[in-house]
């Protein structure tokens, strides 16, 4: 930073020149939106790591419950079977599962809709912050 001089007022900044006092601010601006954008980045990195390992426990999820779903519907065939042709009954299943996967890609095509994307929010307030900091010190 530049040599403040401080005169006996007590503010650092009454002896310096508009031009001087602009350069201040200007780098002190930058310096500040550079802090910010670093910031976001690591705001985003952090979120990133939480949606990655959220998303590879939720994919094993999946896998296990399509075993467990599997295992059921041979189940479910061979008790209609116990009735019907086998070939009925594994017919009557399988249209069942098509059904409930159209019902649920439907509802999760809904939700992905409403998702808001991933932005560093706290940056953005922060960022935000400092600007009508800046304004505000400006009309003074």
């Amino acid at each position: 930073m530049t040599d403040v001089r401080e005169p006996a007022t007590g503010d650092p900044y009454a002896a310096l020149s508009t031009g001087e006092l602009v350069k201040l601010m200007s780098e002190d601006v930058s310096r500040l939106v550079r802090d910010e954008i670093r910031l976001a980045g690591l705001e985003l990195t952090r979120k990133g790591k939480r949606a990655g390992m959220g998303a590879g426990l939720f994919g094993g999820a999946g896998v296990v419950a399509l075993y467990g779903g599997g295992a059921l519907v041979a189940a479910v065939i061979l008790l209609i079977a116990q009735a019907l042709a086998p070939w009925i009954s594994a017919l009557i299943v399988g249209v069942a599962l098509l059904i409930l996967a159209a019902v649920l890609g439907l509802v999760g095509k809904g939700q992905v809709a409403k998702a808001t994307p991933p932005i560093p929010e706290e940056a953005i307030r922060g960022l935000k912050t400092d600007v009508d900091v800046v304004k505000e010190s400006a009309h003074r």
